[in-house]
């Protein structure tokens, strides 16, 4: 397996003959690969969660409409009750939209697992450093450039421009005004 990763990759750490130059460009490239199968994962992840996710955001809305209605009529304890199922309702829609997120992490772990023989003990060739700098740095860099390069790219892309629609317009089937926010505790 690991000379097929390495027949796969290296080539990208050789693009230019420039030592300096191509430890970034490889490692560049690695991290925009990464970057692509985690957007990927996400989009599998959204979709084979997306009935989970509507439900949630229902009972979001459902709670929160409810709480305003009973704030509106000066009924408190209901307020207070059904606030609390809203406050529920809102952390597990916010943790299963940051679980959503962290589907995309899972790549690099087994990108800097490649790297780390490669060059745990020289690090990566970047200009300007006679000796190596850590793989681990120069991969994070490299990464975070790579998803906002991503980013930008992903809405122009075949695969990921419906993907990118998708994911922005989803909200649980409604569309949220600037007015609305998550439910709230008037006492805190």
């Amino acid at each position: 397996m690991q000379h097929y990763l390495d027949s796969g990759i290296l080539p990208f750490y050789q693009l230019t003959g420039i030592h300096d130059l191509d430890g970034v460009i490889g490692t560049f490239v690695l991290a925009l690969i990464v970057v692509v199968i985690g957007e990927f994962t996400i989009s599998l992840v959204f979709l084979a969660n997306r009935k989970h996710l509507d439900k949630l955001n229902q009972q979001l809305k459902k709670f929160s409409d409810l709480s305003q209605e009973a704030l509106r009529l000066g009924d408190e304890a209901s307020y207070k009750a059904l606030n609390k199922q809203a406050n529920d309702a809102y952390g597990h829609v916010f943790f299963n939209k940051f679980g959503l997120s962290a589907a995309a992490l899972w790549p690099a772990f087994f990108a800097l697992d490649w790297m780390q023989p490669h060059f745990a003990e020289t690090g990566v060739a970047i200009p300007g450093y006679s000796s190596g700098v850590n793989y681990v740095v120069v991969f994070l860099l490299c990464y975070i450039l790579a998803r906002i390069v991503f980013g930008r790219l992903k809405r122009h892309l075949p695969y990921f421009k419906s993907q990118y629609r998708m994911l922005q317009s989803y909200d649980g089937g409604r569309t949220a005004s600037p007015k609305e926010s998550p439910p709230h505790d008037p006492a805190a």
